[in-house]
């Protein structure tokens, strides 16, 4: 086989339509399985809408003092500590009822990722403070993905020079820090400058929105690829893309594993968009409407 070409592509790739095994996970109301999956009680309110319906009922959703419940057959959503589930911003609450509006006959707990990050937000089960969340977080900078490089073979090293010198070069004129890079076994040197400085950005993000980029970091494995998607400047693609580097390569040189390779490209992507979207979504301080009218 010939050598690889210096840059790659978002490779394309059909939607997986697998299913996961999972643990057993209980919902509201619902009678759990043991594929992580429950079946979907009969919802009144809840008709079946065609796909281009993009209005969710207002009884699915319902203002509160502490922000919007979600309701699921007129009995309010509770978290898995048994907290009543009420998210902080309208915007998060229709999301939210999407979710849960497209399950079908079965629910799958495994595909609703912005209902666990709102568990998690609202039950914090590690019990973190926002400090320890911005800390948790600023560590990853120590083991980034794109700070890592090879030397051998020659094809991956520039492979890694030409895809993530530009999104190293973005976050360090985008936040005035320096980064670098290494091939050393013990990654590069961050200064502790640079770690001040990212720990003062993310402490302008309220703790749910923290919750969020905690997730996609820990997905993406990298702090930098996290905050290139939050800041909109990489899209969910491109991201996914940059933080399987290797695995890329390995799949353009000795093929693709369609069950396993196309399954898991599948499940980072949706969980990185998922992560990105739920921090945008608890960081939006106006109303739909407004938000409508203003684009």
């Amino acid at each position: 086989m010939g050598p690889l070409p210096a840059r790659l592509s978002p490779p394309t790739t059909s939607c997986c339509s697998r299913e996961r095994p999972g643990g057993t996970r209980r919902g509201p109301g619902l009678r759990p399985t043991g594929r992580e999956e429950a079946v979907l009680p009969e919802r009144e309110h809840l008709s079946r809408r065609s796909a281009c319906s993009s209005s969710i009922p207002q009884d699915f959703y319902s203002d509160s003092p502490g922000g919007y419940e979600i309701n699921l057959d007129h009995r309010k959503l509770k978290t898995p500590q048994a907290k009543l589930f009420t998210v902080p911003t309208e915007a998060l609450a229709i999301a939210v009822a999407t979710e849960w509006d497209s399950q079908k006959d079965t629910i799958k707990f495994y595909t609703m990722h912005l209902t666990t990050l709102c568990n998690t937000a609202l039950d914090n089960p590690t019990q973190r403070s926002k400090a320890q969340l911005i800390r948790a977080a600023v560590k990853f900078l120590d083991t980034d993905t794109v700070c890592y490089r090879v030397e051998e073979p020659p094809a991956l090293a520039e492979l890694q020079k030409n895809e993530w010198d530009p999104i190293v070069a973005w976050a360090e004129k985008r936040y005035n820090v320096t980064i670098g890079s290494s091939t050393s076994i013990l990654g590069p040197n961050i200064p502790a400058s640079t770690k001040e400085t990212f720990i003062s950005h993310l402490a302008s993000y309220n703790m749910w929105a923290l919750q969020g980029i905690e997730y996609v970091i820990t997905q993406l494995k990298s702090l930098i690829l996290s905050m290139g998607l939050i800041d909109r400047h990489i899209t969910v693609e491109k991201a996914v893309l940059l933080s399987r580097l290797e695995e890329e390569y390995q799949i353009q040189r000795w093929g693709n594993v369609e069950w396993a390779h196309d399954y898991d490209l599948c499940e980072l992507r949706a969980r990185a968009a998922a992560g990105t979207l739920f921090v945008h979504l608890c960081s939006e301080s106006s109303s739909v409407k407004h938000k409508v009218l203003q684009d």
